[in-house]
């Protein structure tokens, strides 16, 4: 096998996704700062159940990030270990396996998300099943305002709900049912994904599978570890983050898992065809 001579000579599909990136985060500024507009809003990737939801955002998700920090570390591990990945493996089988476990993390994100959101579904029903004050107050301590939009709107409904409930419950149920409609859309369109983390994720642990003895050396805290070490550990904190901190954080976890999962069972499929090494242009 071979490697690129040099650490800084990139291979063709890694210095393109840098540019990409890079290009299409300084899009995201301009656009926002001379339009208004959040690119993420419209190419990253929302649950299916949304009515912003589109098929083609598995792919143009993985190419939006949060900000410049969000992208850059991304493609520095872009950088680390997808030149020595598409060093080995060519340039088709490298951009192959980088849009398949990005996709794939989006998959296993959505999975997630259904239960991080289907919770809501199931409060509304309970609610629109049996309405009454007590149950209006049950479901808004489950779920409480998430952003600033939500909390104007729940600000909004709380005072013209309490303004009627014990005057007319007839037409309170009326306004609580198309709050309910509005915040559970609002809820949903509050997920969105982005980052290039999933497919990030996935070629570390390519990486970590095909050079299991390569050492790594890490910057925080600056020691060296084999890389199928530095892998398992970084899987395990991720999984530990997805189940501990489900739902109350900004870091799509599961995402991060998906990518390693569709990265794993891809590299064992080339391994049992005795293909795990070979290139393709």
């Amino acid at each position: 096998m071979s490697y690129v001579s040099s650490p800084w000579q990139l291979p063709p599909v890694v210095k393109n996704l840098l540019i990409i990136n890079a290009l299409i985060c300084l899009a995201y500024y301009v656009v926002r700062s001379t339009f208004g507009l959040d690119i993420n809003d419209i190419f990253g990737m929302y649950y299916w159940q949304s009515e912003e939801f589109g098929i083609w955002q598995f792919v143009t998700f993985q190419f939006m990030h949060g900000g410049f920090e969000h992208m850059f570390f991304n493609m520095f591990a872009v950088f680390m270990f997808g030149r020595v990945l598409e060093s080995v493996w060519g340039a088709k089988r490298f951009l192959k396996y980088y849009l398949i476990t990005g996709i794939g993390s989006g998959l296993i994100q959505q999975v997630a998300l259904y239960f991080d959101i289907n919770p809501i579904f199931e409060a509304i029903d309970a609610y629109l099943s049996n309405p009454s004050t007590e149950g209006m107050n049950v479901f808004l301590s489950q779920f409480p305002a998430f952003n600033y939009e939500s909390a104007m709107a729940l600000s909004d409904f709380t005072n013209r709900y309490n303004a009627i409930v014990n005057q007319d419950m007839v037409a309170a149920n009326a306004l609580a049912r198309d709050f309910l409609e509005q915040y559970s859309r609002m809820f949903v369109d509050a997920h969105i994904t982005v980052g290039a983390s999933g497919a990030v994720f996935g070629l570390l642990l390519a990486f970590g599978m095909l050079f299991p003895n390569q050492i790594i050396m890490l910057m925080i805290p600056p020691i060296p570890i084999k890389a199928k070490y530095f892998v398992i550990i970084y899987g395990a904190i991720e999984l530990f983050a997805g189940i501990g901190s489900f739902g109350y954080d900004n870091v799509a976890h599961w995402a991060h898992l998906g990518g390693m999962l569709f990265g794993f069972f891809l590299i064992r499929r080339w391994k049992r065809n005795n293909d795990m090494y070979g290139r393709e242009y």
